[in-house]
């Protein structure tokens, strides 16, 4: 396999790709994307069986159910450095290695719990990413694994893409099958 082969594999809708000015439609867009989640996933999820659940999207990469569950553990902190930003001035966030986390012992178990998590998580977010105002989506975080500043607003859209680009490792997944 090439390395663009495998390169679409692990990107099959590209990396984000941050608009110079990002507008309210972006933010309404976006919103949705991470608002709808949680049923998207167990729209695709609810059939599979144990088998399905264990499909990979790539090769050396993870199985439908460690991307469940990556995603509950993702948006947790999504939600806590969201909360962060609003009330502290250019907070410096926590990152975590997911690699290490795809490999505890709970990633190999029902996504039921990562499922119930999304639900919850996904309300809270929507609830709060709907009610910001201009100001807030101005404020920023720094996360020190990029060693950059980060606006709410542009974290909007790098979850709602993360969000996007999970939903297609799932349905990748389910297109090959057991060819990984």
């Amino acid at each position: 396999m090439t390395a663009q082969e495998l390169y679409k594999l692990k990107f099959p809708i590209g990396e984000f790709d941050q608009p110079e000015v990002i507008t309210k439609q972006h933010i309404k867009g976006w919103i949705t994307s991470i608002e709808t989640l949680p049923k998207s996933i167990i729209s695709i999820t609810e059939n599979l069986n144990e088998k399905e659940l264990n499909y990979k999207y790539r090769p050396n990469g993870w199985t439908i159910k460690q991307v469940v569950h990556h995603c509950a553990d993702s948006h947790i902190n999504s939600l806590l450095r969201f909360k962060l930003a609003l009330t502290e001035n250019n907070p410096t966030i926590r990152p975590y290695f997911e690699d290490r986390f795809a490999e505890l012992n709970d990633y190999s178990e029902s996504i039921d719990a990562s499922i119930s998590i999304l639900n919850g998580v996904h309300k809270k977010l929507a609830v709060l990413l709907k009610n910001f105002s201009e100001e807030d989506l101005k404020r920023e975080f720094t996360h020190p694994e990029h060693g950059k500043r980060f606006s709410i607003e542009e974290t909007i859209g790098i979850y709602a893409w993360h969000s996007n680009h999970h939903l297609a490792h799932i349905e990748q997944a389910l297109k090959f099958k057991e060819q990984f």
